[in-house]
Formats: structure tokens, sequence, C-alpha cells
């Protein structure tokens, strides 16, 4: 919800002119000129609010001289469920909003290549691909009924479970929780039975085994309290299994109802440089989760490079489905796929 607070009018007298005048003079907090309402899913001490978000809302408020107010609503204090913060930024219930595209599945589908087994390298390269691609093919289409600051990715992607997971066959049969639906198409094929679910979710799940493991990346898992409900963490060497999306978005009427000098302000906090910021983060914040999960007993299992390699052989029908799946849809998946990978190198390589 955009708020605009007008100032008193002159007609207003000079006694009260002039306890405006005395209040500023006293350093008494002056109100905002648009307070915009930043609705997400995780608790405040997770990661991506405390290290991302928070922030972002800083510099706004800082670059704007006070003018721009963000306030905070985490943990979906605004009610209703993550999957749907998408449409709330739509429709303007919240005016920002942060969630992964995967929680509405097929909606945002050019963004789920970047989720494709095995296609990230790091989260900072793999995020300005995703912004770079974005620019491309996904901001006038996929995108088209917001306004979008920022799109990342996450780090690599590993599994945390009850019992150890060091090979396939470890994997048939586990109740597993993936973020989306490429990921839980994934899964299925590797042999494992998907539960999809938002990850605020995740911890009930797990403590009342409706879950045997899940796939979320290091850095969320202290603020969930994952090292607490399971001891076994699989990884992939120098691979990463998958990667989830992300978006930062706007309702659009209220970034348009911004004066163009506020409006420049919210631009030169979004777009390529942010992203990689936030996917860069979100990598960084892994490793103190990581340290605290050895230090509490828990065991990682590095899987080495000839099993890794038979994970990738099984996963390759999730690549070949998808990209049939977009070619019904009319959007050229080997050339999605293709470009992506382009990118992503490109960024690696920097």
């Amino acid at each position: 919800m955009l708020n605009y607070r007008n100032l008193m009018p002159a007609a207003a007298g000079p006694i009260l002119a002039a306890s405006l005048l005395l209040a500023g003079a006293t350093g008494a907090s002056m109100a905002a000129d648009v307070t915009l309402r930043l609705h997400q899913m995780l608790p405040p001490q997770a990661s991506v609010p405390k290290n991302i978000l928070e922030p972002w809302m800083a510099r706004i408020q800082e670059e704007s001289g006070g003018r721009i107010e963000v306030q905070h609503f985490p943990a979906m204090q605004l009610g209703g469920k993550p999957p749907e913060l998408i449409d709330q930024a739509i429709d303007g219930v919240a005016d920002i909003v942060w969630t992964l595209p995967g929680y509405t599945p097929g909606r945002f589908p050019r963004t789920e290549v970047f989720e494709l087994p095995f296609v990230m390298t790091n989260a900072e390269a793999v995020s300005r691909a995703f912004w770079q691609l974005a620019e491309e093919t996904m901001l006038d289409q996929d995108f088209k009924d917001m306004k979008v600051l920022g799109l990342w990715v996450h780090g690599p992607g590993l599994i945390h479970s009850k019992q150890p997971i060091g090979s396939l066959d470890d994997l048939k049969g586990v109740k597993l929780r993936a973020p989306t639906r490429v990921t839980n198409d994934m899964f299925a094929s590797l042999g494992a039975t998907p539960v999809g679910m938002p990850v605020p979710a995740v911890p009930e799940a797990l403590s009342k085994g409706v879950i045997d493991a899940t796939v979320v990346p290091w850095e969320v898992t202290g603020a969930l309290k994952i090292n607490e409900l399971v001891d076994n963490h699989t990884s992939f060497g120098d691979d990463a299994l998958y990667t989830a999306t992300f978006v930062l978005a706007m309702n659009r009427a209220t970034y348009d109802a911004l004066p163009d000098d506020l409006k420049a302000v919210i631009d030169n906090n979004s777009g390529l440089e942010f992203s990689a910021f936030a996917g860069k983060q979100m990598q960084l914040d892994d490793a103190a989760p990581r340290d605290d999960a050895i230090a509490k007993g828990g065991v990682v299992i590095d899987l080495g490079p000839e099993e890794v390699a038979l994970w990738k052989k099984a996963a390759t029908p999730t690549r070949e489905k998808w990209i049939a799946e977009m070619n019904e849809r009319g959007l050229d998946g080997s050339g999605l796929y293709q470009r992506a990978l382009e990118l992503i190198e490109a960024n690696t390589a920097q």
C-alpha cells in the first residue's frame, strides 16, 4: 500500500507552523512521503531478511533522504500462505514481496531453466545470468504484471536427511521435500518420493515424520533448526545438484505512482548488481550453518566424482522432459537451456 502524507498547508496557522519547525529542530522524526510494505515468508533472523532485505531497505531509506520508508513484515505477518505472495504483489496486498517463482508451478516457466539439475555453478554467476536472461526473455513475459527489483538463486542445493544418503540407491523411496516443480520431477526420476511444500513448513514435516529428508541450501538450515532435526547432509563435491530461483517484486501501480526521483532510488538499488549481490550473499551465508551442523555432530557426506556422474546421468530425463514441455508451450526449451548455459559460463569465467 502506497501512503502519501501531505505537508500541512500554510493556512494551518503560525503557532502550528512554529511547532512543526521546533519538532524538526529538536530531532523529532518526520513522516516519510511514501511507506512501502515488504512481505516475505521467513523469520527476521534468517539470512535473507537479515543480510539482504534489511540492508536493501536501509539503502532505500538513506538514498531517498528518508522520503521512502520500507516496513518489513516477515513470516507472513500480512496473512496468506507463501504461494500467495506473488499475487499479493500484483494485487497490492503488499507493495513488495520476496518469494520463489516456483511456488506457483508453471506460472513462470522460463525461470525453471536455472533449477534444472547440475546447471548451477556459483550463486553470484548464476544470479547474473538469471537477470540477463530475464531482460532478454522474461521481464515483459513471465513477469509482465509486476515491477521486478531482483532475481537470484541460492548456493549449491544439498540433501539433509535422517538416514545417510551416500548413493542413488539410498534415495529410493525416501520421502523428500523439494521446493519447485522441476526439483520434484528430478527427485522422482532419481527414485525418491517427492513432497512439495514451502520451506517454512519443513521443520514440522521433519519432526512429525511427514518427510524423511529435505533439500535446502545450508544458509537457511540454522533459522529453521534443520540441523537439530537431521544428522546427515549430502553434498556433491564441486557440482551443485540444483538451485532454486527467487524474485523481489513490486506492485507495478505503486512503482508507477512514485515521483521520478524516488523511482530512481528504487531503480538504482535494483537489477543486475543487486541480483548478483543477493546471490553471492546467500552462498556466503552457507558457511556458518554448515560449521554449526558439524560442531553438533552432523555428518557431511561429500559424494565423489564417480557417484556424482551416476546422479547426473539419472537426472538427464528431467532436463529432457523440461525442454520438451517448453517446446510444447512454444518457448524453445533447447534455446532457453543453451542460452542459460552460455550466460552462466560467461559470468562464471569473470
